[in-house]
């Protein structure tokens, strides 16, 4: 399968009308409960910086806050970059549908450079070999799931909405592309939103929930993910508080060298 073949790569294809403007649209493959799912969406605005002339290295951050439910159909991306530096750029990103805004995001990239390194995040303990688990079911959930290959080792989605409160929200579990694709900085930023509302975890209670801002911090160069071609990432996400309506959720991305790729974070609103 070429990359132009890939369901993710016409998800996330943009027709460039210039000055910084690209025509996107929405793909039945990544269809979430309300709207598409927002990893897509969040690819989309960071491909509009990534296939822009005026790019500057590779993206250390990136911000997207969704301010409207995006409808089936297309939506048009404009990126700029606001002020550019020796080694960092920063970009401002908008989408608009039919005249009105549904989504802003801010990005920082950067031109990596060789330095004192060393990790201060841990990896998740010894945990069961992508092979040897079985993929998370598809059924019932929303058509983007499907196009994810979850093995969960620990905090799977329930299979009995029973309400009864779970004693954390945390999951460890691996994930990629379905079909597996080479990794690269479009697909990291829509991984770092595969994993489901912590909510559905902790409570085992199917209720609204609508992501209001997601941050992810790259911290792996490009030859890195090159290197990773399409083998599986190990994911943890976790909720830090449930409270009036709305709750965060953090999670970490790993290669399975052990090497942390993205941290994430991300505040989701809910609805009894």
């Amino acid at each position: 399968m070429t990359e132009a073949e890939h369901p993710f790569d016409r998800a996330i294809a943009l027709d460039d009308l210039g000055d910084g403007r690209f025509a996107a649209g929405t793909s039945a493959q990544y269809a979430n409960m309300v709207g598409p799912f927002g990893g897509v969406i969040a690819a989309a605005l960071m491909q509009s910086v990534l296939r822009h002339p005026a790019r500057l290295g590779d993206p250390v951050a990136f911000t997207i806050n969704f301010a409207s439910a995006i409808a089936d159909g297309v939506y048009e991306i404009a990126a700029h970059p606001v002020r550019t530096n020796r080694s960092t750029q920063h970009w401002s990103i908008v989408a608009t549908q039919s005249g009105d805004v549904v989504a802003t995001a801010t990005a920082v990239f950067a031109k990596r450079r060789p330095t004192w390194s060393r990790p201060e995040a841990e990896p998740p303990p010894p945990v069961v070999p992508f092979d040897l688990l079985a993929r998370a079911t598809s059924a019932g959930r929303p058509p983007w799931v499907s196009r994810y290959e979850m093995r969960t080792m620990a905090g799977e989605m329930p299979s009995d909405w029973d309400g009864g409160e779970a004693a954390s929200s945390t999951s460890c579990l691996w994930v990629r592309d379905d079909p597996p694709r080479p990794l690269d900085y479009a697909s990291l930023t829509a991984l770092c939103d595969t994993f489901m509302p912590r909510i559905f975890i902790r409570r085992r209670l199917w209720v609204p929930i609508g992501t209001v801002t997601l941050t992810i911090y790259f911290h792996a160069d490009a030859q890195m993910l090159i290197a990773l071609g399409d083998r599986p990432l190990l994911g943890v996400a976790r909720a830090q508080n449930f409270r009036d309506g709305y709750f965060d959720q953090s999670a970490q991305l790993w290669d399975d060298q052990q090497r942390l790729l993205a941290s994430t974070h991300q505040m989701v609103y809910y609805r009894e």
